[in-house]
């Protein structure tokens, strides 16, 4: 077997990024049911609200919404069940330090399969302001207008 990483994206948290100014960004597992996982086969995934938190030395996925497969039968999942993340004992340590901090946060950026496993990558955030959203979105604004302006006088 070779040493590639086939990774293949699921969903992605487009607010995440908005809202937060990410520190830290972690690779997790994560502990899933059968059905939730054919169903995010079929990317039916959603962040809105989403976020994690630490209870008794273990951290937790709350809030995401993953859409019941419509194949199952009886065994299907609840759409908005709490699931557990998997992480070192010494990350879940070093978050547990972080997170006590005012106004830190852990969110949920993405969502991919690598290596046929399904992996969240989640971010340690700081809120942002109304000043700061703005900003970002006038620097963005600009950035788009030179790249217009760059491309029109190169082509």
């Amino acid at each position: 077997m070779t040493s590639e990483e086939y990774i293949r994206l699921i969903a992605t948290n487009k607010k995440a990024r908005h809202n937060y100014h990410i520190d830290d960004e972690y690779e997790t597992g994560i502990v899933l049911k059968g059905s939730e996982v054919k169903s995010m086969r079929e990317g039916r995934v959603s962040f809105k609200d989403s976020y994690a938190d630490i209870k008794n030395g273990e951290v937790f996925l709350r809030q995401l919404h993953i859409s019941p497969y419509k194949y199952a039968y009886n065994d299907n999942h609840e759409a908005l069940r709490t699931r557990k993340l998997l992480l070192h004992r010494y990350e879940i340590k070093k978050l547990i330090g972080k997170t006590k901090e005012k106004g830190y946060t852990l969110v949920p950026l993405k969502i991919y399969f690598k290596n046929d496993k399904i992996k969240v990558l989640i971010g340690l955030g700081k809120g942002k302001k109304l000043y700061d959203k703005r900003e970002t979105i006038k620097l963005r604004d600009v950035k788009r207008d030179l790249d217009r302006q760059r491309k029109k006088y190169s082509g």
